[in-house]
């Protein structure tokens, strides 16, 4: 057994799960050169939903956050989450947008493209696949991890057998509901590696208690690489604590071979990053406990905390428990997809609706509809024809990949915006997220006149934005 390799998720999905992406730039910078000695096998830095929060919230541009950590870090390879078809927004998009975010991706310092879709329909991973591998870079398909009467160890095992031959390099179980438990993952583990070649990294979530436990039997089971988060942005909806896996191994077959001294130096930089976002209500302590209903109702943290707030938007927060018997109903009539963006907000969202309008369907989103008819791929059952009828009416359902029905996007894109452009990258902004991406512009090119200004005449009061 070699050393089993550490991917650290703290600048990326551990304060994504904690604090909802809101780590700045400025704070990950005079860290990096220490976590470059660590020895990781990698560090998550982007994707996910660093994108959208730096643009939306943060007042950053997402791809000069990936030079500057690329500048920073010299020696350990930088990992992003992709979501398939969708890049990091929240629909479809033209081939010709997300071959060149993946080469725009790689360019700018990304070695390692963990590409997952929400339905695990390997159509919507094909063209991301071949983009990265035409780039370069390393392909990590992922396996969206659910459980439903419908998915079993061996489903994902052929699952992954799938993705080898579409050309990955690795295979990655992505748990993003903390709902693997170690047994499980034991044997999921040994199905991939019977049915594949390929390397296998195990990516889980704390907030049912489980993550760490769950990590040993994967590695004990042949798993070749575990994320992990260093503690002070651990545990809660984040991953298992970094220490803590690194001196479990320690001196036994799968020792990682990372110094605890060196990890020190992290764990010692982010303590104060912690308190100043506990202090801030930002980082909310009811994350960091074990939250056993995740189990019960096989929905992801995340989840559950949108059901709460959307029921207490509308003044019904005593329905919780008519909308959590809800969730399994409408994700069975949806075809079982697994609850992960952006399926995990449409089936949540509907089923609150059912609840709330007193009638089941009364009202229907339009992203429920499209989830029926096809638009975001094949769902892992396919949904009664019938149920179907009563929703969208006779509009015939796509049986096709969805984004071979999409013309290519970019050269519009380009043509909408060029008082803008300022780098390559900025069409890619606008392609995700298009309103936002013009807020962000516009601060931009008043921050840039207002520093010309101070540089023409000093005694000028205007300052950047």
């Amino acid at each position: 057994m070699a050393k089993v390799g550490i991917t650290e998720t703290v600048l990326r999905d551990s304060h994504q799960s904690l604090i909802a992406t809101r780590m700045r730039t400025e704070e990950m910078l005079p860290i990096l050169g220490e976590m470059d000695k660590v020895g990781y096998h990698s560090l998550e830095a982007w994707g996910g939903a660093t994108f959208d929060a730096c643009l939306r919230f943060l007042n950053e541009d997402p791809w000069d956050r990936l030079r500057k950590i690329r500048a920073h870090v010299k020696n350990t390879k930088l990992q992003m989450l992709f979501r398939g078809q969708n890049i990091l927004g929240y629909r479809h998009y033209a081939d010709d947008v997300v071959e060149y975010f993946v080469q725009k991706s790689i360019a700018n310092g990304i070695d390692i493209i963990r590409i997952f879709d929400a339905l695990n329909d390997a159509r919507n991973l094909e063209t991301a696949v071949k983009a990265t591998k035409k780039e370069g870079g390393h392909v990590q398909a992922a396996i969206s991890y659910t459980i439903s009467p419908v998915d079993s160890n061996e489903k994902f095992a052929e699952y992954a057998k799938q993705l080898e031959e579409m050309g990955a390099d690795s295979i990655c179980i992505k748990d993003m509901a903390g709902l693997l438990t170690p047994y499980t993952a034991y044997d999921l583990v040994k199905a991939i590696k019977a049915k594949t070649s390929l390397p296998v990294q195990v990516h889980t979530h704390y907030t049912s208690g489980l993550a760490s436990m769950t990590l040993l039997k994967a590695i004990e089971a042949g798993a070749d690489v575990v994320d992990c988060a260093i503690s002070p942005m651990a545990m809660g909806t984040s991953q298992p604590p970094t220490e803590s896996i690194v001196a479990t191994l320690a001196g036994t077959p799968y020792d990682t071979g990372i110094d605890l001294n060196q990890l020190d130096k992290v764990t010692q930089y982010f303590e104060p990053i912690r308190e100043k976002y506990i202090k801030s209500g930002l980082l909310d302590p009811k994350v960091l406990s074990v939250n056993i209903k995740t189990l019960i109702y096989q929905i992801p943290g995340g989840m559950y905390s949108n059901l709460i707030s959307q029921l207490k938007n509308a003044g019904k927060s005593d329905l919780l428990p008519e909308v959590l018997d809800e969730v399994p109903r409408v994700r069975a009539e949806a075809g079982y997809p697994p609850l992960v963006t952006p399926t995990s907000q449409i089936v949540g969202t509907q089923a609150v609706m059912n609840i709330v309008a007193g009638e089941r369907y009364k009202l229907v989103t339009n992203e429920f509809k499209a989830l029926l008819r096809g638009e975001y791929g094949r769902t892992p059952v396919p949904i009664d024809p019938e149920f179907r009828r009563s929703i969208i009416g006779d509009v015939e359902p796509i049986t096709y990949r969805p984004a071979d029905a999409l013309k290519p996007e970019l050269d519009t894109l380009r043509a909408k915006i060029p008082q803008y452009i300022e780098q390559d990258e900025d069409v890619l902004t606008y392609a995700l997220f298009e309103q936002v991406a013009l807020k962000f512009f516009e601060a931009r090119k008043a921050a840039k006149y207002n520093l010309d200004a101070n540089a023409a005449d000093p005694n000028l009061k205007v300052h950047p934005v």
